[in-house]
């Protein structure tokens, strides 16, 4: 209790009845103790022995009362004493005062002046003092009284005979002895006794019970005869230990205790099995299903344990599609159905080359956009000088790009001819963006390789990422190749200048493993539109008399669909929306799933159900291998879905792997060495941790086993460990980089 607290609840009509005490004691006299007295006798001894010769200018009066004032302490008396009657100082003028009057009691001297300016009255306690040692003797007394009550109670608890009737009697000290008493008293039905125990002045006057080797007994208290007195409830009989055989009385409160009408004690009561008991019987019987128990029978109402455990495996959730699927065949539908072929090619090339702008004109030629929104994109790129860009930013919509004036990510688009809807893929040409162009690679069934023909241009990008995108790509499984020449128009169309890109480049790829009927070359010119859809009106390229970019794109037949496989998708892009609070989208590697279907996330290996789905930006029912979609995901945490994901069937999912096996074509020489994986748009780091044989490039066979290096454009088996577990499989297909630069590409063994 802090001070403030104190004094806030302090009585001071009892403190001024005790200080009332202290003065009627004051007035019975002030004589001194025999302890007082020797102590001054002594004191004065001591006194004129230290001063010796001095000691008879001052006298004994004088030598009591300073040893009074000092409580008997020699050294500071004989300072007093010297300082005062025997060396005075020499400033003071007068002599010291000498005692007005004094009182004697039983012939000892009081002094009633005091020595520093005190009042005249006989050095004694102040009340506050006197108070402090009236409440400690209080407290004295008390202490004592309560032992003796302590005593005296555990005296009486001392009873050999432990009957019922006893323990119902026996007192009890303490806060708990008032607790129950007062809840005995309202549980018979009467308010409790006045007072509920006997005061500390009764206890005192009460007789101790003797304690004997036969028996200890304690006096029973005297309890008020109550005419209303109602039968105890069974709570109170099992707390209190009222007998059992105590004849019911008919109870007459408005509001009876639980259980007290139908069961005869608390443990019939309580007999019943508790809900918490049932679901545990229950769960156990689940457990050991399949294995003879004796389970013991309990009489009880409601429901039995089998009936809890039914309704407890009813509860399961099974791998089951969602309510709104109509469990189609899906293969049959896609073979029913009338839909035109679907193809995804991608645009690669050396950073420059015209790709963006090239692929913004063939879109603006087929009315995908408007003339309108190209004007406006122009209207934009004037305002930091960049007018040729205005086509390009009809793909490249980020404002870093536009910026940058190259293509960072993957870019797409669609458009459709008369018998095939296209997906394009722009990748970017930057060799910072290799990872994203490899990402745009992995989902293409054909390409187009587009060479600037400006002067020195093309040598620059033969020598820059023109070689690189053509290994990868060739890398990553695509066959057919288209190579438009762009900028054919800022050498007047040249034949000559046509003619010779086409034989580097086409000696070029078929090292590479291109196949001439498999490749094609058209001049273009991605900026005006000459030859993309077509043919251009120009006199100076009348010497070319074959196919528009369009006309080859349609000639191209994408590849085998992996219908029958199991369900694989990579996941390209996650994002949200209002309508849907997690939605994938990518390109269906192989198989086919429809609306409520159940799907797997790898690596992270969380379940999903497919709420809805959208192929190539329209609603469907179904998709199949090698369409682009959207998928709207339910049932799942976002946190457990990411970019280069693999979605597949839950029944056949795919492994997660930490190392593998993989068949390479080196790119730069190869040993033991630190590489980045990168599939689709999974990268992850690993290592090049042996390699096991050289193998020719055609059969296939073993040409050198455990080389220590692997030199570009061989082929080898290496074994490649990973460093966390990554979703892999044999047959597809990875590539390999080392400090930005592309190693190595191969297929999974």
């Amino acid at each position: 209790m802090s001070r403030h607290q104190a004094v806030r609840n302090l009585d001071y009509e009892e403190v001024l009845d005790e200080y009332d005490g202290y003065e009627e004691e004051e007035e019975e006299g002030d004589e001194l103790s025999s302890e007082d007295k020797a102590l001054m006798a002594q004191g004065t001894a001591e006194v004129q022995t230290a001063l010796g010769v001095e000691a008879s200018k001052v006298t004994t009066k004088q030598i009591e009362e300073a040893l009074w004032h000092y409580y008997y302490d020699i050294d500071k008396t004989v300072t007093y004493l010297v300082s005062k009657f025997i060396s005075p100082p020499e400033k003071t003028p007068k002599a010291p005062k000498a005692p007005k009057a004094t009182q004697t009691t039983n012939g000892k001297p009081r002094p009633l002046v005091g020595l520093l300016g005190g009042s005249g009255s006989p050095p004694k306690m102040s009340k506050l003092q006197k108070l402090a040692a009236a409440r400690k003797k209080k407290a004295e007394e008390k202490s004592a009284q309560e032992a003796m009550e302590q005593t005296r109670t555990k005296m009486t608890e001392l009873s050999v005979n432990d009957t019922s009737r006893a323990k119902e009697n026996s007192p009890l000290a303490g806060a708990f002895g008032k607790r129950l008493k007062t809840s005995a008293s309202t549980a018979e039905g009467r308010n409790p006794l006045t007072p509920a125990e006997p005061s500390r002045t009764e206890l005192s006057q009460q007789p101790l019970v003797e304690i004997s080797n036969e028996q200890v007994t304690a006096p029973e208290p005297k309890l008020v005869p109550d005419p209303e007195k109602a039968q105890p409830s069974s709570f109170a009989q099992t707390l209190f230990g009222y007998p059992s055989d105590t004849p019911r009385r008919k109870r007459t409160e408005l509001y009876p205790l639980p259980y007290a009408d139908f069961a005869p004690s608390v443990l019939d009561a309580f007999s019943k099995p508790s809900p918490d008991d049932v679901v545990l019987a229950a769960q156990a019987k689940v457990a050991t299903a399949g294995k003879k128990t004796a389970v013991p029978q309990t009489k009880k109402k409601g429901p039995s344990a089998d009936a809890v455990a039914g309704e407890v495996k009813g509860l399961k959730i099974e791998d089951a599609p969602l309510p709104k699927s109509k469990n189609l065949d899906v293969l049959s539908e896609f073979e029913k159905s009338e839909r035109k072929k679907t193809a995804s090619f991608v645009v690669v090339g050396h950073v420059d080359a015209g790709k963006s702008t090239m692929m913004g004109r063939l879109l603006l030629d087929l009315g995908v956009i408007d003339q309108r929104t190209v004007e406006k994109l122009r209207q934009e790129a004037e305002k930091i000088g960049k007018t040729s860009f205005a086509l390009a930013w009809v793909l490249d919509q980020r404002s870093e790009e536009r910026a940058r004036g190259v293509t960072i990510d993957i870019a797409t688009n669609r458009f459709e001819t008369e018998t095939t809807a296209f997906t394009i893929l722009d990748a970017p040409g930057h060799r910072d963006f290799i990872p994203n162009m490899i990402a745009g690679a992995s989902q293409a069934d054909f390409a187009i390789l587009v060479i600037d023909a400006g002067p020195g241009a093309f040598e620059s990008g033969l020598r820059g990422q023109t070689k690189e995108h053509a290994l990868l790509i060739r890398s990553m499984g695509v066959s057919r190749i288209i190579v438009a020449i762009n900028k054919l128009d800022t050498v007047e169309w040249l034949q000559e200048r046509f003619d010779e890109i086409r034989h580097q480049v086409s000696g070029f790829l078929s090292t590479t493993g291109f196949q001439a009927k498999n490749t094609t070359f058209v001049p273009v010119s991605g900026l005006n539109g000459d030859n993309l859809v077509r043919k251009s009106s120009d006199p100076a390229v009348s010497w070319y008399t074959g196919a528009t970019l369009l006309e080859e794109l349609d000639n191209s037949e994408p590849n085998k669909r992996a219908l029958a496989k199991p369900f694989r998708m990579t996941i390209s892009e996650v994002f949200r929306s209002q309508q849907n609070p997690l939605s994938i989208s990518g390109r269906i590697d192989a198989g086919s799933m429809q609306m409520g279907d159940a799907i797997l996330v790898q690596p992270s290996g969380e379940k999903a159900y497919v709420k809805s789905l959208l192929v190539d930006e329209a609603p469907s029912d179904w998709a199949v291998a090698g369409q682009n979609v959207v998928i709207n995901l339910s049932n799942i945490d976002p946190m457990h879905v990411r970019v280069g994901d693999i979605v597949c069937d839950p029944a056949k999912p795919i492994p997660c792997v930490e190392s593998f096996t993989l068949k390479a074509l080196a790119f730069d020489f190869l040993m033991p060495m630190q590489v980045d994986v990168h599939r689709g748009r999974l990268h992850a780091a690993g290592k090049i941790e042996s390699i096991s044989a050289l193998l020719d490039k055609v059969t296939g066979s073993v040409t050198k086993k455990k080389p220590k290096i692997v030199k570009p454009g061989m082929v080898a088996r290496i074994v490649v460990k990973l460093g966390l577990r990554v979703p892999l499989e044999a047959g597809q297909r990875v590539v390999l980089r080392s400090g930005g630069e592309t190693v190595a590409a191969g297929l999974l063994e």
